[in-house]
């Protein structure tokens, strides 16, 4: 294989295992609150970040990194995952999974528009059609089409799907002054998480007894939406000739994960769901758009 067919290889597996994840985030919390689900499935991440720092030899290095940068890293694993995911899952919780996870993806126009004031970029054009065409399709999706009448499907839901877009978008912009080794640096952010979490749930009472089910359901969404994916997308990006050609494959994600959200969950795909994930996805195509002019 070349390089850049080892980084499709790579691209596109992270992209499968992604698409799965609203399915097992949804199938998870069937047996576990969020707050249980974000404890088991932070525990076998980082778990599964550990095992690829011992297959690289680089497990010494983690203890000295943790003293170097203890600071950022209990910033960032506030940020995410613990912030991030409690509340992102408490927002599948409470919507479809197909809701949630399409809502999901406008965190990337998010971190643009959050890059203004954080990283004095400038607004573009591009930038305010992509907006508009992302947050219709979030209202079409979060009313189920009723834009006449604004009847949310659920507000609650929808509000922490936003809120959980906002977490995440701070967290990769915040990421461009992250001096850590990515791998290294995600390890210290579960490790310092994991007993935050652990004290979240023993003062709300839920170290409680959960079912095999749960637990297996935790272990997949930790090693596959949190651990080994993101070194595999990882890989694909340093493999790549172009970074672009594997960027782009991320719009498979959404398309696939509604498949699985059918097929495995059973969920009735509605119309409207369809329709704003287009909207989104549009919008963030045209994000992707050579730059137009600055707004002045």
């Amino acid at each position: 294989m070349t390089q850049q067919q080892k980084a499709y290889a790579c691209g596109l597996a992270a992209v499968l295992a992604w698409s799965t994840v609203a399915t097992a985030f949804k199938l998870s919390l069937a047996h576990l609150s969020s707050a249980q689900l974000l404890l088991y499935a932070s525990a076998a991440s980082l778990l599964a970040l550990l095992s690829i720092l011992f297959c690289q030899g680089r497990l010494k290095e983690l203890l000295p990194a943790f003293f170097k940068n203890w600071r950022i890293s209990l910033v960032f694993g506030i940020i995410n995952p613990f912030a991030y995911y409690l509340i992102l899952f408490k927002a599948y919780a409470l919507l479809p999974a197909q809701e949630a996870q399409a809502i999901n993806y406008t965190w990337a126009l998010t971190m643009t528009l959050l890059a203004v004031p954080f990283l004095k970029q400038v607004l573009k054009k591009n930038d305010i059609w992509a907006a508009l065409f992302c947050y219709t399709g979030v209202l079409v999706i979060a009313t189920r089409g009723d834009l006449l009448h604004l009847n949310f499907s659920n507000l609650n839901g929808v509000g922490l799907a936003l809120i959980s877009t906002l977490l995440w978008a701070v967290y990769w912009i915040f990421n461009t002054k992250d001096q850590r080794e990515p791998v290294l640096g995600l390890a210290l952010n579960f490790a310092i998480s994991l007993p935050v979490t652990l004290v979240w749930c023993a003062i709300h009472g839920e170290l409680t007894h959960v079912s095999w089910q749960g637990l297996v359901g935790a272990a997949y969404v930790g090693a596959f939406e949190m651990g080994f994916t993101f070194v595999l997308w990882l890989f694909a990006m340093k493999l790549t000739e172009s970074t672009a050609k594997i960027a782009n494959l991320i719009f498979l994600s959404p398309l696939i994960s509604l498949f699985f959200i059918w097929f495995l969950i059973g969920e009735h795909i509605f119309i409207s769901t369809l329709f704003g994930l287009g909207l989104i996805l549009l919008g963030l195509l045209i994000q992707k758009l050579p730059r137009s002019e600055r707004i002045s």
